[in-house]
């Protein structure tokens, strides 16, 4: 099936009558350049604007709508024609106002937030910042996927109106805002998650939006010569780029599936401690050693020292347990760690 939609796209090949306007709509050339730049930068940072105070306030339909008017998409698009057609002075021009754009995208994003009180920005329970900043194989695979709907759409004139849910698919600005504002708060790890996140849609357009140009035989309308930019090359490039961003997260998510593993294997544990008895699970906090576990109910409880065994068998090392009974009961186990909290 694969092969049959892959032959069926080289037989539907790229329309010339529609080359010229192909070339208008993603490159900034000719007497059209100065109000294209323009036009680019107005919407790149009203829409920088929005998703940045979309994000702070955790508002999804103000961060959609950002996607939506960003036009950072189209630079990056116009580099992986470029790249097909061969021409080294578009791709590097495409790519100067692609490096143009995450900059200013992360500093006017910076400059919004920096002067916000912290408590307005949870790191840790706003869903427009924790669903950004520990991208996975699978963030992979949907930018690679929207990527390439994007270059079909805007290869073909009759559905180019698509782009607008490409552009919700592929996530650009509201991620790079995300980095702004982490830096701006000093979260640097947040910062980097995000950026990566950033990367991982920038290659996939770029490798993806190669491949379906090239299939398209948009490469039959190039007019450079063969001496003047290797496009074997920069696809090695590009695909070098996208198999260290595959790595990178293929750790990520190795780790994120343990880390979860783990704590499944510890609310299994804190409800086995339980058993029949009148309380529920309502928390489990895993940092190294250190385990936080939250309980709700009332009534006799076995001994804590039986949890921390438990804990200890379900996660493969010794533990050190904090044990919070709502209504409100503290409890630490070994000894030796609530002598060590009172002598400090």
């Amino acid at each position: 099936m694969f092969t049959d939609i892959m032959g069926k796209m080289r037989t539907n090949r790229f329309d010339p009558g529609y080359f010229p306007a192909f070339e208008s709509r993603l490159f900034f050339d000719g007497e059209k350049k100065t109000q294209q730049v323009i036009n680019f930068t107005v919407l790149l940072a009203l829409s920088t604007v929005i998703a940045t105070y979309g994000v702070v306030t955790d508002s999804t339909a103000a961060v959609i709508g950002a996607m939506i008017i960003a036009p950072l998409m189209t630079p990056i698009m116009a580099c992986a024609a470029a790249v097909t057609l061969g021409s080294r002075f578009r791709s590097m021009k495409a790519l100067r106002l692609v490096v143009l754009g995450i900059t200013g995208v992360v500093v006017l994003s910076a400059l919004l937030t920096v002067f916000l009180p912290g408590s307005l920005i949870s790191f840790t329970t706003n869903s427009q910042i924790t669903s950004r900043v520990s991208p996975s194989l699978l963030d992979l695979i949907i930018a690679l996927a929207a990527g390439a709907a994007g270059a079909y759409a805007i290869g073909r004139q009759e559905i180019a109106d698509s782009l607008a849910g490409v552009a919700i698919a592929i996530s650009l600005v509201p991620p790079l805002a995300v980095v702004g504002i982490s830096l701006a708060k000093l979260h640097w790890l947040d910062a980097l998650g995000s950026f990566i996140l950033f990367l991982t849609n920038f290659f996939a357009i770029l490798l993806a939006g190669a491949i379906v140009f090239r299939l398209l035989g948009l490469h039959r309308f190039s007019t450079v010569k063969k001496e003047d930019f290797t496009h074997q090359k920069a696809i090695r490039v590009i695909i070098a780029g996208t198999l260290l961003i595959t790595i990178i997260l293929a750790v990520a998510t190795f780790n994120a599936v343990q880390t979860t593993v783990e704590q499944n294997n510890a609310v299994d544990a804190v409800n086995t401690w339980i058993g029949d008895r009148s309380y529920e699970e309502g928390g489990v906090n895993i940092q190294g050693s250190f385990v936080g576990v939250t309980i709700r109910g009332e009534g006799q409880l076995p001994p804590i020292k039986d949890l921390a065994v438990l804990l200890e068998q379900a996660l493969g090392h010794p533990v050190i347990v904090n044990l919070r009974i709502v209504p409100e009961q503290i409890q630490r186990y070994p000894v030796v760690f609530t002598r060590d909290l009172n002598t400090t």
